[in-house]
């Protein structure tokens, strides 16, 4: 099974972010939308892979008798991370992962991402950018 997880890492926003504040997705039912609502609702509840897994169930309307099953499947091949989300490449946003792998929002304006960006303790990965240069 691949997995998508980071563990004690700050994934930043892309380099070619077109915001400079981390900005709430306007669509709900969007990646985007559900990722963040998934997110700001509760940091450091889910891994990468459950919020991952999440979205995908509930945009392919999966019902929870099922999931377990879809979750195998879906993770038999491997999956984007969430450095590649649109809330790193699109909305400005930071995503820490602590040292168990459940992952946080944190605004790019933050003292918590500052205090991130300057914790030689927390690996750090950018996002990944929209267009290749």
């Amino acid at each position: 099974m691949h997995t998508t997880n980071y563990f004690g890492t700050l994934i930043t926003p892309s380099a070619d972010c077109p915001v400079s504040e981390s900005t709430a997705p306007g669509k709900p039912d969007s990646v985007a939308g559900l990722q963040y609502a998934l997110l700001a609702e509760a940091p450091y509840a889910l891994s990468s892979d459950d919020v991952l897994f999440e979205v995908f169930a509930r945009r392919k309307d999966i019902p929870e008798a099922e999931r377990e099953e879809a979750r195998a499947a879906f993770f038999a091949k491997p999956q984007a991370c969430l450095r590649a989300s649109p809330l790193v490449k699109s909305f400005g946003w930071g995503l820490h992962h602590d040292a168990d792998g459940r992952v946080a929002l944190v605004d790019r304006n933050s003292d918590i991402y500052a205090a991130l960006l300057a914790d030689e303790g927390v690996i750090k990965r950018p996002g990944m950018r929209s267009r290749r240069e």
